[in-house]
């Protein structure tokens, strides 16, 4: 078929209209069925313009030169230094990506988390980016689109990379990150620090960076069995529930932690115990790298065990949806540290670094 005059074709149910210039590349396989010849076992995933010097020999290899579309499945391009920023668009290679991180777990844990979310309907409109593809020497999961200068909160991005070199150019390539915004990085390997520090250093701008512990479970479902008392039932939160996680949480109490904390509650799972009213007792939520967070009971309600409770039962069901359970905790947090290493988390040895960049733009 020649490509400059192949028909519309129809995407299967569930994929959307392909509207413009934009088709399907075909490439029939035995049994006519529409794949992709580089990631087998993928259908209907890649979209070329309609002109015959725009199709690449290889329909996933990546390129990166402004002049000619995006790889197909990425978008990106290199600058005049040479640097290279890809964005993984075909469900094919984000679902090997996640391969890939899966095998480097646990220092890949959040972005492994963000990947997951991605390739299981992206609640939050997340996005990833690879300096190269196949062989990337790091890879950063941020949101898609613009974010706010001052939200901080949901203009969080997770790193981690193989080649430390390769990060640092990923970052210092133009559309990586907004150095203008307050922004997070998180991560769990020491050249994330470093490379903030140095990069902030030749900008000239703020950095606040804190450090947390990293536990882990290895297998919630040997956990203990979860105690519940009489008169206490097991839900959820509500938005309706966000002034109150807003007022309790340490690092809310403005209007973009407010904004951040409503959309955890609409579009990831959370788990809380309430009493016979339904009123709340103790709670976690979960962030879009898959962490546990913000997880909390009500003074007048504590040492009744129910944040024991409360883990136990977030734990088993990540583990239900295919999630690892993790978290992070402030390294001044004895309680919960001592709670989670009792229900058999394991506290890995990396700390992890939340790096707020520009903290002046951090709205108060």
């Amino acid at each position: 078929m020649d490509p400059t005059q192949c028909p519309p074709v129809e995407p299967p149910p569930g994929q959307g209209a392909l509207t413009g210039p934009w088709r399907l590349l075909e490439a029939q396989g035995p049994a006519g069925v529409t794949v992709c010849p580089i990631e087998p076992g993928t259908c209907w995933c890649h979209r070329v313009p309609h002109r015959a010097r725009d199709l690449p020999v290889s329909p996933c290899a990546p390129r990166s030169v402004t002049s000619i579309p995006r790889p197909i499945g990425t978008h990106g391009h290199r600058t005049a230094a040479g640097r290279t920023m890809l964005i993984l668009t075909c469900p094919a290679q984000l679902q090997r990506l996640e391969g890939a991180l899966r095998r480097s777990l646990p220092l890949t844990l959040p972005v492994y988390g963000a990947v997951m979310n991605i390739n299981r309907g992206n609640p939050a409109g997340l996005e990833v980016v690879v300096d190269a593809w196949p062989e990337f020497g790091a890879v950063l999961a941020r949101r898609r689109g613009e974010v706010p200068v001052d939200d901080c909160y949901r203009n969080t991005s997770a790193v981690f990379y193989r080649d430390v070199g390769a990060y640092r150019a990923l970052l210092e390539t133009p559309g990586c990150l907004r150095w203008d915004s307050a922004f997070h990085i998180i991560g769990l390997q020491d050249g994330v620090t470093a490379v903030s520090e140095a990069i902030a250093g030749a900008k000239g701008i703020e950095l606040d960076i804190s450090h947390y512990y990293t536990y882990r479970h290895p297998n919630p479902s040997t956990m203990p069995e979860p105690r519940l008392d009489p008169g206490v039932r097991v839900g959820s939160l509500t938005p309706a529930h966000v002034d109150l996680l807003n007022k309790t949480w340490p690092y809310g109490g403005n209007a973009r932690s407010r904004q951040y904390l409503e959309e955890l509650l609409r579009l990831f799972p959370n788990l809380c115990l309430r009493d016979g009213a339904g009123q709340p007792l103790s709670w976690a939520l979960t962030d879009p790298f898959g962490a546990g967070t913000h997880g909390y009971t009500l003074p007048a309600h504590r040492r009744s065990g129910y944040m024991w409770t409360v883990l136990v039962l977030a734990a088993r069901r990540a583990q239900a949806r295919g999630f690892p359970t993790f978290g992070f905790t402030a390294t001044g947090n004895r309680p919960m540290q001592r709670l989670q290493e009792e229900l058999g988390h394991q506290r890995l040895p990396e700390l992890c670094c939340y790096i707020l960049h520009n903290p002046s733009l951090k709205q108060a």
